[in-house]
C-alpha cells in the first residue's frame, strides 16, 4: 500500500465522504488512489477557493470534518481564503496540499512554499510529511486537533514523491472527542444567579447548532423565561417568531437594539466565543469588565476569560449544559421577568416587520427577500455571501430551526455560490436559496459549472446594483461624496448564467416581484439565477445611501 492509498483509507475511517479539489501534478498519486475508492467521492471544482468554500459549507451543514485538496504554490495560496474562513468560523476543515519532491525542499523549487510558515497564524496545525511511516500519527493528530476544543482548520503538506512510498499499516482510531460534561456546582451557581436576575439574556452561538442544540435552547428559554439573542450567522438556532427571540447580533444592527440588550443584568453566553461582531465590537457585554454578571459556557476552557472578566467560566458542552439546567434546576422566576421579555420581543418584532421603500433607481432588494421569506419552503437552506444585501436576509427573514443557514462569520466574499452548490448537492431534496451581490458573484460564480456537473440546483438571488455596497457605505461615512474604487461595470448576468445552462430570471422596476420569485422557486430542472436590478439608493436594510451620507 502506498502512502497515497493509506490517506484514502484514513479518510474512509474518519468519515470523510468526499474530497473537494482542483487537480494538480503534485498529488497525482493521491488522485490515483482515489480512483479506486467507493467510499470517498472526488469532486472537481473550478478554482481552489471554490473547493475550499465547498468544504466550509459541508462542515457548516453537517457539523463534521470536511476536506479539500489542492496543488502546491498557486493552488495553496488560492485555497487560503477558505482556510481563513474555517478558522474564523471554528470549522473542522482539513486541507491537503501537494508539495515539491523532498529532495527539492528548501531549494526554491518551482512553486515551492513553506506551508508551516504560510499557514502558521491561520491553521490550528500544519504538518509536512517527510516520511511515509509518520502518516498514521500525523493523520490522527490532524483530525483530532481539528475537532478538539475550539474546532478549526489543519493543513497536511504531501511531497509528491512521498505519496508513492510504502505505508503498510492501519489508521489510528480517533479517541473520544466529546467536550467535558457540565458539573453540578456550575449548574447550581448559574441557577442561583438566574433566580435573582430581573433582566437576564442568553447569547447563543455556533456550538448550539443542530436539532438537539436548538431544542435545548428553546427549552432553556421557556423554562427560565429568558430572551435569547443569536450570534452572527446563526439566526436559525431559535424560532424567530418566538417571544423569547431577542434578535440577531450582526453587523449594522440599530444602536438602539444593542443599547436595549446592554441593560440586561446577567448574560449567559452559550456556545459562542463572544467575538467582536456578536458583542458589537466588545461593547455588549463591554470588555474587559462587563456591566452585567457574565457566565460563559464553551467547550474550550482556554478561550474563556481571554477578553472578558468572567464571573462564571464553564468549560463544557453547552448543549449538555442547557439540557442539564432544564432537567435539574428550578429557580423561582421574578415577577419582572415578563416585562423584560415583552420589551425585547416587541423591539425585535417591530424591527423585523418589512416596509418597502419607494425607489427610482432600481428595485428594492428587500422586496425580493420579503417575497422569498413568504414563499420559500419551511426547511429551506438559506445561504449568503458577504455584503450589505445580506442585511435584508438577517433583518426580515424569520428563520426557525427547520432552516439551515450557511454564511461566513469571517465576512469573506466568495462563499456564496460554492456554498450554495455544495449545500444543494448534499441536500438535494431541499430548497437552497442564496443571496449574493454583483461583487462577490464574479469571484467564485464559476462554480456554476460545478453545479451543472453535480446536478445541484441552487436558487441564486443576485443583487445587481453596480457597486461594492459595503465598502461604498463605509466610504460615504468616512469620505462623503468622494467615490473611488467602488463602482462596478457588470456583464449581462442573465446571459452569463444561461451560458452555464442555468435558468435566468430578471426582476426589473415595475415587475411583479411575487410572481418572479414564485417562478424561480418552482423551477427544479437545475440552477436558477434571479438577477435583481437593484436600487443603489436602497443600499442596506438599515439605511439608504442618502441617509448614510448625512
Amino acid at each position: 500500500m502506498r502512502a497515497a492509498d493509506f490517506i484514502v483509507t484514513a479518510l474512509e475511517t474518519y468519515g470523510i465522504e468526499r474530497l473537494w479539489c482542483v487537480p494538480g501534478e503534485s498529488y497525482l498519486a493521491l488522485l490515483d488512489a482515489l480512483h479506486g475508492s467507493n467510499a470517498v467521492e472526488t469532486i472537481v471544482c473550478r478554482h481552489e477557493s471554490g473547493a475550499g468554500f465547498m468544504a466550509v459549507a459541508e462542515a457548516k451543514l453537517t457539523g463534521k470534518p470536511a476536506a479539500y485538496a489542492v496543488s502546491r504554490g498557486p493552488g495553496a495560496t488560492n485555497a487560503s481564503i477558505a482556510l481563513h474562513v474555517a478558522e474564523q468560523d471554528a470549522l473542522p476543515v482539513v486541507l491537503f496540499i501537494g508539495q515539491v519532491a523532498r529532495k527539492d525542499i528548501g531549494r526554491g523549487a518551482f512553486q515551492e512554499v513553506d506551508y508551516t510558515s504560510f499557514f502558521a497564524d491561520i491553521a490550528k496545525g500544519v504538518w509536512q510529511v517527510s516520511d511515509a511511516s509518520t502518516l498514521p500519527d500525523i493523520m490522527h493528530q490532524a483530525f483530532t486537533l481539528a475537532q478538539s476544543g475550539t474546532p478549526g482548520p489543519v493543513v497536511i503538506s504531501l511531497p509528491e514523491d512521498m505519496l508513492r512510498d510504502a505505508c503498510e499499516t492501519e489508521p489510528l482510531a480517533l479517541g473520544d472527542l466529546r467536550p467535558p460534561a457540565p458539573c453540578g456546582f456550575d449548574l447550581t451557581l448559574v441557577g442561583d444567579h438566574l433566580a435573582k436576575a430581573e433582566r437576564p439574556l442568553v447569547i447563543a452561538g455556533s456550538k448550539m447548532k443542530g436539532a438537539r442544540g436548538s431544542a435545548a435552547l428553546a427549552d432553556f428559554a421557556e423554562k427560565f423565561q429568558v430572551p435569547v439573542a443569536l450570534s452572527w450567522k446563526h439566526q436559525e438556532l431559535l424560532d424567530n417568531n418566538s417571544p423569547h427571540y431577542a434578535g440577531h447580533l450582526g453587523f449594522g444592527i440599530p444602536r438602539a437594539h444593542a443599547d436595549l440588550l446592554q441593560t440586561s443584568d446577567l448574560i449567559i453566553a452559550l456556545g459562542t466565543r463572544l467575538g467582536d461582531v456578536v458583542t458589537q465590537n466588545y461593547t455588549m457585554p463591554r470588555a474587559p469588565k462587563p456591566e452585567q454578571i457574565l457566565a460563559h459556557v464553551y467547550p474550550d476552557g482556554e478561550l474563556i476569560g481571554q477578553v472578558y472578566e468572567t464571573d462564571m467560566p464553564v468549560a463544557c458542552d453547552p448543549v449538555e449544559f442547557a439540557e442539564a439546567m432544564v432537567t435539574h434546576i428550578t429557580p423561582e422566576i421574578p415577577d419582572t421577568r415578563q416585562s423584560w421579555i415583552g420589551k425585547t420581543s416587541r423591539f425585535v418584532q417591530d424591527a423585523m416587520t418589512f416596509k418597502a421603500r419607494e425607489t427610482t433607481d432600481g428595485v428594492d432588494y428587500g422586496c425580493v427577500i420579503d417575497a422569498l421569506a413568504r414563499q420559500a419552503d419551511d426547511d429551506a437552506i438559506i445561504t449568503t455571501d458577504a455584503g450589505n444585501f445580506s442585511s435584508w436576509v438577517h433583518r426580515y427573514w424569520k428563520m426557525t430551526p427547520k432552516n439551515a443557514f450557511i454564511g461566513g462569520v469571517a465576512g469573506a466574499m466568495g462563499l456564496g455560490v460554492p456554498g450554495a452548490v455544495a449545500a444543494s448537492y448534499l441536500a438535494p431534496d431541499r430548497q437552497v436559496i442564496l443571496a449574493v451581490g454583483d461583487g462577490s458573484i464574479l469571484m467564485t460564480g464559476n462554480e456554476l459549472a460545478t453545479a451543472m456537473m453535480l446536478g445541484a440546483k441552487p436558487k441564486i438571488i443576485l443583487s445587481n446594483n453596480g457597486t461594492y455596497g459595503t465598502i461604498r457605505q463605509h466610504q460615504e461615512m468616512k469620505f462623503p461624496g468622494r467615490v473611488q474604487g467602488t463602482d462596478l461595470v457588470n456583464p449581462d448576468f442573465s446571459k452569463w448564467a444561461e451560458s452555464f445552462g442555468a435558468k435566468a430570471i430578471r426582476i426589473a422596476p415595475g415587475d411583479d416581484v411575487d410572481a418572479k420569485v414564485a417562478e424561480a422557486l418552482a423551477y427544479n430542472d437545475g440552477p436558477v439565477l434571479v438577477e435583481v436590478m437593484s436600487s443603489q439608493e436602497s443600499l442596506s436594510a438599515f439605511a439608504t445611501l442618502s441617509e448614510i451620507k448625512k
